[in-house]
C-alpha cells in the first residue's frame, strides 16, 4: 500500500504551483498599482474587472463547453444592480454580493431554456439575452435612468476613507486574483471535473449518476454571478453608468479574451484580458485605425495560437513524469459484495417511426452471471441497453432492479440506482486523466467534496483490477484503443454497481487482448455483479457466458445456454440466412478475364492503434461477384471503406484497373470508377428519389442523359411511384433500392454493396436479391457484403471469411456453403 499511497500523493499534489502563481501575479499587480497614478490605475482596473468577468466566461466555455455571447447583459445587470442600491443608501460592501447573487440567480434562470438547445443557437439565445438586458434597462425609467443611465456621485467607504481610483484599483487586482484561484480550485474540484465530463461527453456523464442539466445551470449560474460581481465595480470606478456603457461588442470582447488566453486555462483570462484591454490602448494613437489594427492583431493570434496563449505555452512546456499505476497483484479484486437483486425485463418494446426496433423482449440477469444478448446486425441489442440505462424510453414493458420499475427512468436516475454501463465505442472523458475519470464515477451524481486521497487510492485497485498499468495522470484521450477499454470498465465498476451492462468490449481488439476481457468479466461477476454483454466476438460470448438470448429483427428468438444456442435453427438461419429469403444463384458457372479489376494487397487499417483489417489480401474480376463474409466486428464494413477511401489505410496497396488507390481520398476513388451502396444506406433525405438519381452520376462529370434515370426507374419500378417524394419517407427497402440505383449511376467498374439486407423484412430482401442478380447476370461487377452468409453466397462466384480482419478461408460459392468452418465463425467453434 505504501508503494501506491506515494505516487498517488505526488498526483493529487501536482497543481500546487499555481496558487503561488497567482499569489506571485496578484503581488505584481498590487506592486503596479502602488507604482503608478492617474488614469493607467483605470486601466489596471479595467484590466482586472475583465480577469473577473473572463473568467466567469471561461466556467462556462472552458469547463462545461457552452458559449455565451450575452455576457455584457451580466456585467450590466451587475454594475446596476450595485448602482441602484448604493445610490438607495446601502453600503457598497452589501451591494456588491447582493448585485452577485443576482446575476448568479438570473443566470441559473437563463439556463432553464438555453439547455434546451446547443451550437449556434444557444448562441443566439444569449445574443438575445445581452439586447433583452440593454433595452430593458433602455425602458427601465426612474430606476434605471433610461437612455440618461445613473450618476454615481461618491465612491465605497472603507474604514472611514472613500475609495478612490487606486482603492479600487487595488481592489480589482483582489477581485481577479480571488477570481482565478476560485477558478483553480473549482478545476480541481468535483463540480469542477462534473463540467468538464458533461461537455466531454455527455451520455457518458448522465451514466455515472450526473444531471447534465443541473451540472450545466451552476456553470451557468457560478459564470453570471462572477460577471456580476466584476460588473458592481464597474460605477464607483467610472462613476457613470448608461446602457451604451454596454454593447453587444463587451460581450464579444469578453469572449476573446478566454479564447486569446486558452480557454479551460487558469491563467487564460489574464492574458486574453491583457491583450483585450490593453492592446487598444496601446493603439489609442491611431484614431478611427485602431480598431482595425485591433481586429488584425487578434485574427493573427488566434491564427498562430488556436489554443490560446496559455493553452499553446502548457503544450509547449515539458509534462510531468507520469506515475504508474499498481500492478493487478499488488491489490485485491473488488470490495466484497455479496449478491443483489437481478434485473428483470419484460416485454419491452420501442419504435422509431413506424419502425418496431424491439418488440416482446424479456430477459432475467442473475446476479453473479454473464447473461449475453447477441444477434446480427440491426437485431436492436444495443436498443434493448440504450432503453435499460434510460437513453431511451420504452413504449412498452418494465424493467425492473429489486422493487423498482426503472422502465422510461433518465439515465443519471438509473445510474445511481446500480446500472453501469460501457458503450461500443469508448466515451471517456478525454480532458480528464485515467484517475480522473475513475474517481468521478465514485458516489454516482454526487457533487459535494470527497476525500480525494481514498477515492484516488479506491480508482488506482480498481484500475489494477482491470487490468490497467499504464500512467496514472494520462489524459484519456492519450489512451491506445486496449487501455480505453480498460479504464471505461473500472470507470463503471466505480460506483459499485450491481449490473453492468457492456456494450462491445472487444471490438477492435486482438486476440490475446478479448481473452483478457473475458476472464475479467468473469471476475465482475464473481463478485456479485450481474453482468450483461452485447458482443459479436462469439467466441468471447460462448467461452464467458451463463445465458444467452438471442434477438432478430428486433424480437427474441432463442434462450439458452452457450451450447443450446450454437445448434438452434432459428440461430443459424438469423446469422446465415434461411429457406425464406432464397435467392437465384448464376444459371452457368462465371466465366471470364484472370486479371482483377480489384485487388488489395497486405492491407491494414483501423480507427485506433491496434487494426481492424490485418494483412488483408482479396481480388475481384471483371463481371465477378465476389461476397465477403464474417461476423459482426470481423472487419467487412471496414474493408468496404478502405477499399472506397473513407477509411485511410495504415499500409497495403489497393489496386484499381491497375492504378494504385491506396492513398486516394475517396471522390478521388469514385471517379476512377468504384462506387460504394454503404452500410445504412445513407440517402439524402431532403432530396427526391430523381435528385438522388442524379447525384450519382457526379463522380463521370458530364451532361446527364435523363434517359438514364429513366432506365434506373424502369429497373426499380416501386422507385417510379414515388420519384417526385422525398428519400426520407421512403421504406427501408425503397432506400436501399435508392441507394443502388445512386451508385450504378456512375457506370461504375465496380460496386460494392456493404450489408445491403440490414434491417430489412424478408419479403424485401428476396426483391432486393432479385435485383443484384439480375445486374450479376447483365455482368456488373460487385463485391457484397451481407450479415446473411448463405443468401450472400447464393447470388455470388467466390467468396472471402474473415476472422478478426484476416482473411481465414476463400474458396468457390459452392465449397464455402460445405464448409463447416463458416459457421464456426459466425457462432463460434462448438
Amino acid at each position: 500500500m505504501r508503494r501506491l499511497t506515494r505516487p498517488l500523493a505526488r498526483h493529487l499534489r501536482a497543481p500546487a504551483a499555481m496558487p503561488l502563481a497567482i499569489l506571485a501575479l496578484t503581488a505584481a499587480g498590487l506592486g503596479l498599482v502602488g507604482l503608478s497614478q492617474g488614469y493607467t490605475h483605470f486601466v489596471i482596473a479595467l484590466v482586472a474587472l475583465t480577469v473577473v468577468a473572463g473568467t466567469g466566461l471561461n466556467v462556462l466555455l472552458g469547463l462545461a463547453g457552452l458559449i455565451s455571447f450575452g455576457h455584457a447583459g451580466f456585467y450590466a445587470l451587475g454594475a446596476y444592480a450595485s448602482a441602484i442600491l448604493t445610490l438607495a443608501g446601502i453600503s457598497f460592501w452589501l451591494a456588491l454580493p447582493a448585485a452577485g447573487l443576482l446575476t448568479a440567480l438570473v443566470g441559473a434562470l437563463l439556463a432553464v431554456p438555453a439547455m434546451r438547445v446547443k451550437g449556434p443557437y444557444l448562441a443566439m439565445m444569449t445574443i438575445a439575452f445581452g439586447f433583452l438586458v440593454e433595452h430593458g434597462l433602455v425602458e427601465g425609467g426612474a430606476l434605471t435612468g433610461g437612455q440618461n443611465g445613473l450618476v454615481i456621485t461618491q465612491g465605497p467607504v472603507l474604514f472611514g476613507e472613500t475609495l478612490a481610483e487606486r482603492g479600487l484599483a487595488i481592489l480589482s487586482v483582489l477581485g481577479a486574483g480571488l477570481s482565478l484561484y476560485g477558478f483553480h480550485r473549482l478545476r480541481l474540484a468535483r463540480l469542477g471535473r462534473a463540467l468538464r465530463a458533461v461537455r466531454d461527453s455527455e451520455a457518458a456523464a448522465a451514466s455515472l449518476g450526473f444531471d447534465p442539466v443541473r451540472v450545466k445551470t451552476a456553470a451557468f449560474a457560478i459564470s453570471a454571478g462572477l460577471t456580476g460581481l466584476a460588473g458592481a465595480v464597474l460605477p464607483p470606478l467610472m462613476l457613470f453608468i448608461a446602457p451604451s456603457s454596454f454593447p453587444f461588442s463587451q460581450s464579444i470582447l469578453f469572449v476573446l479574451s478566454v479564447v486569446v488566453g486558452g480557454a479551460g486555462t487558469v491563467l487564460g483570462p489574464l492574458c486574453g484580458a491583457l491583450v483585450t484591454v490593453l492592446l487598444p490602448e496601446l493603439l489609442a494613437g491611431l484614431a478611427e485605425y485602431r480598431l482595425i489594427f485591433f481586429g488584425l492583431t487578434t485574427l493573427v493570434v488566434l491564427w498562430l495560437v488556436p489554443a490560446g496563449i496559455v493553452g499553446t505555452l502548457a503544450r509547449l512546456l515539458p509534462r510531468m513524469a507520469d506515475e504508474r499505476a499498481p500492478r493487478p497483484d499488488e491489490t485485491v479484486g473488488l470490495p466484497g459484495r455479496t449478491e443483489g437483486d437481478p434485473l428483470v425485463i419484460e416485454g419491452l418494446g420501442i419504435s422509431f417511426g413506424g419502425i418496431r426496433a424491439a418488440d416482446g423482449v424479456s430477459l432475467t440477469a442473475a446476479a453473479a452471471q454473464v447473461t449475453s444478448l447477441i444477434g446480427p446486425n440491426g437485431a436492436g441489442k444495443t436498443t434493448v441497453l440504450n432503453m435499460v440505462s434510460g437513453f431511451y424510453r420504452p413504449d412498452a414493458g418494465t424493467i425492473r432492479l429489486g422493487r423498482r420499475d426503472l422502465a422510461g427512468a433518465p439515465a443519471h436516475a438509473i445510474a445511481r440506482a446500480g446500472i453501469a454501463r460501457t458503450y461500443q465505442t469508448t466515451r471517456l472523458f478525454g480532458s480528464l486523466s485515467v484517475l480522473d475519470n475513475v474517481m468521478l464515477a465514485i458516489a454516482p451524481g454526487s457533487l459535494l467534496r470527497r476525500n480525494a486521497a481514498e477515492d484516488a487510492r479506491r480508482a488506482a485497485a480498481l484500475l489494477a483490477f482491470a487490468g490497467y498499468a499504464g500512467p496514472l495522470g494520462r489524459p484519456a484521450a492519450e489512451l491506445p484503443h486496449v487501455d480505453r477499454r480498460l479504464v471505461e470498465i473500472a470507470r463503471a465498476l466505480a460506483g459499485a454497481p450491481k449490473v453492468l451492462l457492456l456494450d462491445e468490449p472487444a471490438a477492435g481488439l486482438t486476440r490475446a487482448d478479448t481473452d483478457r476481457i473475458g476472464g475479467l468479466l468473469r471476475r465482475i461477476a464473481e463478485s456479485g455483479v450481474a453482468v450483461i454483454l452485447v458482443e459479436h466476438d462469439m467466441p468471447l460470448v460462448m467461452g464467458t457466458s451463463d445465458h444467452i438470448l438471442v434477438m432478430d429483427a428486433g424480437r427474441p428468438i432463442a434462450t439458452g445456454r452457450p451450447a443450446e444456442i450454437r445448434r438452434d435453427p432459428a440461430v443459424l438461419r438469423a446469422y446465415l440466412g434461411g429457406a425464406e429469403t432464397p435467392a437465384r444463384p448464376r444459371p452457368a458457372p462465371w466465366q471470364g478475364p484472370a486479371d482483377p479489376v480489384l485487388a488489395s494487397h497486405r492491407l491494414r487499417a483501423g480507427y485506433g492503434a491496434a487494426p481492424v483489417l490485418d494483412d488483408l489480401a482479396l481480388s475481384v474480376r471483371p463481371g465477378e461477384t465476389v461476397a465477403l463474409l464474417g461476423a459482426n466486428g470481423a472487419g467487412k464494413s471496414t474493408a468496404m471503406r478502405a477499399l472506397s477511401g473513407l477509411l485511410r489505410p495504415v499500409q497495403g496497396s489497393i489496386v484499381l484497373a491497375d492504378r494504385a488507390i491506396a492513398g486516394l481520398p475517396a471522390h478521388a476513388i469514385a471517379r476512377l470508377g468504384l462506387a460504394l451502396v454503404p452500410e445504412g444506406r445513407q440517402v439524402f433525405p431532403e432530396l427526391t428519389v430523381v435528385e438522388n438519381i442524379r447525384l450519382g452520376a457526379r463522380s463521370r462529370r458530364g451532361r446527364i442523359d435523363p434517359a438514364e434515370v429513366e432506365a434506373l426507374l424502369d429497373r426499380f419500378p416501386r422507385l417510379r411511384e414515388r420519384a417526385q417524394s422525398r428519400a426520407g419517407l421512403l421504406s427501408g427497402g425503397e432506400q436501399q433500392m435508392l441507394a443502388i440505383a445512386r451508385g450504378l449511376m456512375a457506370r461504375p467498374r465496380i460496386l460494392l454493396l456493404d450489408e445491403p439486407s440490414l434491417g430489412l423484412a424478408p419479403a424485401m430482401i428476396n426483391t432486393l436479391y432479385a435485383v443484384v442478380a439480375d445486374l450479376r447476370d447483365q455482368g456488373i461487377t460487385i463485391l457484397i457484403v451481407d450479415q446473411m452468409a448463405a443468401l450472400a453466397l447464393t447470388v455470388a462466384d467466390r467468396g472471402y471469411v474473415l476472422e478478426q480482419g484476416r482473411v481465414v478461408t476463400e474458396g468457390s460459392a459452392a465449397e464455402l456453403q460445405a464448409d463447416k468452418g463458416l459457421e464456426a465463425a459466425y457462432l463460434g467453434a462448438a
